[in-house]
């Protein structure tokens, strides 16, 4: 008898409200292409391409919430109408070009103290305030990413109302563009990661000090933006396990902590959590390796109970199809290997005998004994 259980990486997901028609996530990556923080043709055609991947959700890139929470002059943002049009066109063509399109995600993002930056082919360095292309950043505390580099401004409990509300707005912009997910970017040592470790958060109001203060803000962020976007809209969290600094002799950011965050984060409504590691300090020390940081998103998926995504070095369907059959996570993200191998979700179906979402115009791309791999789409000349 013929096997047709598919394998479990292309197994259906529920995330809260939405299903992913398999366990592959198009992770975000920051493309610093934006003209005004506005999408363009690079964007059409990397979305284009990615959305063709075979994966079940597709996560834009960083999306800023304001043009100073920006990593980049070119980052993307959603704070106004052209940059909110321009999402929508681009998300509705995507669906329209293709029968079974990936749900479509948006990680909303603030830089924080990184904000104000050259794009990493210019070296990703600090741009000071005065000069083009640089504005002033804002952060927990006046404490700079790198000992060098000038400080950024203090936020007042008057400018985290701001922050509040510029998450809502961007929330509700999203929606109206037609997004199905929204992710809250609370990783990479951007500004909801900086509330969160005292690496970076030197406060001593209600945001700073101890654990309940640190989550604070980002767990105010995620019940308003929960609270505000409708019931249909999957609301998650991209977190960092750990800040990697166990090595120095100061408190940091932890895997029991991030436990911490994601069992209240559940209760407020949060879907899911994408498991990260790092970006806090260039004082980190990562031993990286494939799949280097799966033991953090197992911990927290064994203690949480909330669906987790994994990511960082899975390059292979094999890896990555054994990560969900053990019950390691719940979904795999893959960013580099996707830009590697635009097809990574053909290619592992292919691999493992499971069937994707295809275009028709594409039908008689596979290899020979490869036709079930787009399901029973009938192929013929004429």
């Amino acid at each position: 008898m013929i096997n047709t259980t598919p394998p479990p990486l292309f197994t259906p997901l529920n995330l809260g409200p939405i299903t992913s028609a398999n366990r592959i996530m198009v992770s975000p990556m920051c493309q610093y292409s934006a003209v005004g923080g506005v999408l363009n043709d690079w964007h059409t055609q990397h979305y284009g391409a990615l959305s063709l991947s075979g994966a079940g959700v597709l996560c834009f890139e960083a999306t800023h919430t304001s043009a100073v929470g920006r990593i980049t002059a070119g980052c993307v943002g959603l704070w106004n109408d052209a940059q909110e049009a321009a999402f929508k066109t681009l998300i509705s063509n995507l669906r329209a070009l293709q029968p079974n399109p990936p749900k479509m995600m948006v990680q909303l993002a603030h830089a924080g103290r990184k904000a104000s930056s050259n794009p990493p082919w210019k070296g990703g360095q600090l741009i000071a305030a005065n000069q083009a292309d640089g504005w002033q950043p804002l952060a927990p505390s006046a404490t700079p990413h790198r000992a060098e580099e000038a400080a950024p401004t203090a936020l007042t409990e008057a400018d985290l109302d701001d922050i509040r509300t510029q998450f809502i707005q961007s929330a509700l912009r999203a929606v109206r563009a037609g997004f199905d997910a929204i992710e809250l970017h609370a990783a990479h040592g951007y500004l909801l990661h900086q509330f969160l470790s005292p690496v970076a958060n030197k406060r001593t109001d209600l945001y700073g000090g101890s654990l309940e203060n640190r989550m604070r803000l980002p767990l105010e962020i995620l019940q308003a933006v929960r609270a505000a976007v409708p019931a249909n809209i999957a609301v998650g969290m991209r977190v960092s396990a750990t800040d990697w600094m166990e090595h120095l002799d100061e408190p940091s950011w932890t895997l029991m902590q991030s436990i911490e965050l994601i069992k209240r984060a559940k209760t407020l409504g949060c879907d899911f959590v994408d498991v990260s590691t790092g970006g806090i300090s260039p004082l980190q020390k990562i031993e990286i390796k494939p799949a280097y940081q799966l033991p953090f998103a197992t911990a927290i998926k064994l203690a949480c109970e909330l669906p987790v995504v994994c990511v960082g070095m899975i390059t292979e369907p094999q890896q990555a199809n054994a990560i969900i059959a053990n019950g390691e996570a719940d979904m795999v993200a893959l960013a580099r290997a996707l830009l590697w191998n635009p097809r990574w979700g053909w290619h592992a179906a292919a691999e493992l005998g499971a069937t994707v979402a295809a275009v028709p115009q594409y039908g008689r791309s596979l290899p020979a004994g490869k036709n079930k791999v787009f399901g029973d789409l009938p192929f013929g000349m004429r």
